[in-house]
């Protein structure tokens, strides 16, 4: 059986044995529209969504309405546009801004739970597709926020669309030929960009397979397929127990406004205290991250978020990385003298969850190491998700958002997401 099938198949599948999974996958929901909110108040993106086309009636985060594949984009770029949402670290994407951002553009008639249930399959389906294309192709230079998630938007899309076997191996088909999406983005508004183009290649590709556009059989693994033609490892223990371990529970999620990777050293070195004469800070980190967020010496607010110095730096200092008016252009030119006596090096010994570092001061050396893959219980994250969003959106629109998504009231979300309806 070809990889398109047996994801088809689980796009049709019954979810079960996920209640952990769709905890999550909600954490998730509430997480995407904090960030998005958020998002569109602080990114500068409104020029941007001013002169996108397509009317309609699916909210966004810009206060306008589109129709699906444009309210897909808006809101896919929006939500990544402050890098603050959450992560897999499977295939290190971010499952979330292209799924949910898909889901929530084409959902009308189905209900909070039939909404959650698609958002999970194409969030699990996503990581898998990840992990599928392998380690080289992350390496190589593409943005598996992109890649790996325009696949699962168009699966979640598919099934909440009700698409036939046939048409879900179309639509998967359809979008090989479309998903993109490049790292030498990262730093700039085309990352956030990357996310919305997977959201809305998601519900294009569904919806044109529904109208009966037809593609390839296996537009993933076949004859100058996805796979092959994007340094794809097809790496088939990827798919192992699809439909029965789900592995989206170990997705992780951001409290620090900045890339994911850098937030291990952050965890690190905050339970040590470092006084700002120190004399070397080593930090010790996965080579993967080396070309994702080590700018050594930022130009701008946004590669401030992508620069192990700085966040250091700023951290040393007593800034507040969970913020984000932390991360200006200003900031960018601020304590040179700092990054200057921190070192980056990578350790292959750590995992890509796991950070060491090490600070050096007079003849004292002390050491702190922290691991992003330790668990922590749902309820735990859902107690900081709520700090975060006090944080990001205020304590008022903070709790009506909660209210909503533990009544599950799907108006009340909705209304309360669209920023021209809460007048602001």
């Amino acid at each position: 059986m070809t990889i398109t099938r047996t994801l088809a198949e689980f796009a049709h599948a019954p979810v079960v044995g996920a209640c952990t999974a769709r905890e999550f996958c909600e954490l998730s929901l509430f997480d995407w529209a904090i960030c998005g909110v958020a998002g569109w108040q602080h990114s500068g993106f409104q020029n941007w969504a001013a002169v996108q086309s397509g009317p309609g009636d699916q909210p966004t985060f810009s206060g306008q309405a589109h129709d699906p594949a444009t309210a897909a984009l808006i809101n896919g770029t929006i939500a990544h546009a402050l890098d603050f949402d959450d992560t897999h670290f499977g295939h290190i994407g971010h499952p979330s801004v292209a799924v949910w951002s898909a889901v929530h553009a084409v959902a009308k008639t189905q209900t909070w739970s039939e909404r959650v249930d698609a958002a999970l399959v194409g969030m699990e389906a996503s990581v898998r597709v990840g992990l599928w294309f392998g380690r080289e192709h992350y390496e190589i230079g593409y943005h598996q926020t992109a890649t790996a998630g325009a696949f699962g938007a168009t699966l979640a899309v598919a099934r909440l669309l009700g698409l036939t076997l046939d048409q879900t191996i179309a639509a998967i088909g359809l979008c090989a030929t479309m998903a993109s999406g490049l790292k030498s983005q990262f730093g700039t508004m085309g990352k956030p960009l990357n996310a919305g183009l997977a959201a809305r290649t998601g519900v294009e590709a569904a919806m044109w397979a529904k109208a009966g556009l037809m593609s390839c059989d296996d537009g993933l693994a076949g004859a100058l397929g996805f796979g092959p033609t994007h340094h794809g490892q097809a790496d088939t223990s990827a798919l192992r127990e699809l439909g029965s371990n789900w592995r989206f529970e170990t997705i992780n999620y951001k409290f620090h406004a900045c890339c994911h990777g850098l937030h291990a050293m952050l965890e690190a070195l905050s339970t040590l205290d470092v006084a700002q004469d120190f004399d070397r800070l080593e930090i010790e980190t996965h080579p993967r991250w080396m070309s994702v967020c080590n700018i050594e010496t930022p130009r701008t607010g946004l590669e401030c978020k992508f620069s192990y110095r700085q966040t250091a730096a700023m951290a040393i200092n007593g800034e507040d990385t969970g913020a984000i008016s932390s991360y200006t252009d200003e900031c960018a030119a601020q304590f040179a003298d700092i990054r200057g006596r921190i070192d980056v090096t990578e350790n292959s010994d750590l995992t890509e969850m796991q950070a060491t570092v090490r600070v050096t001061r007079g003849g004292d050396v002390t050491t702190a190491r922290h691991d992003l893959s330790a668990a922590i219980p749902a309820s735990t994250i859902k107690s900081k998700l709520d700090h975060k969003a006090t944080a990001l959106v205020g304590r008022s629109f903070a709790e009506e958002l909660r209210a909503a998504c533990d009544a599950q009231d799907i108006i009340l979300f909705e209304t309360l997401i669209a920023t021209e309806k809460r007048g602001q």
